[in-house]
């Protein structure tokens, strides 16, 4: 079986990118792409697609169109459209999502259930 590649995304098509020095808590809420390059800890409540940098560490519970990782995630995952672990993912917590893409090396501990919004 081959690995899985993701494609990387260019940062240049993302509207609002969080540097690494931020550390938020409280409640996210956003409609375009977002990168978290930082620390956020409370929830993520999104209609936009998330994209989690290799530094990144997301302490909250995460709804979003994409969720893409590259960083560390401690929280539920729900994607409406997919979640995209990179190589240097750690996620603990459990995916929702229809479709999910991990590549080799990344580490998933929780359970995953393959459904879309409306079911």
């Amino acid at each position: 079986m081959p690995d899985v590649r993701i494609k990387k995304i260019d940062e240049n098509e993302i509207d609002t990118i969080l540097a690494d020095d931020i550390d938020f808590s409280g409640v996210l809420n956003f409609e375009k792409p977002l990168m978290v390059k930082g620390k956020i800890n409370g929830e993520i409540d999104a209609h936009g697609d998330l994209y989690i940098d290799e530094c990144a560490v997301i302490d909250a519970e995460v709804k979003a169109n994409v969720v893409s990782a590259r960083g560390r995630v401690n929280g539920n995952i729900v994607a409406k459209s997919k979640v995209e672990l990179f190589s240097t993912a750690f996620v603990t917590g459990d995916i929702i999502a229809p479709e999910i893409e991990i590549e080799s090396g990344a580490t998933f501990n929780g359970n995953c259930i393959m459904r879309g919004n409306n079911e």
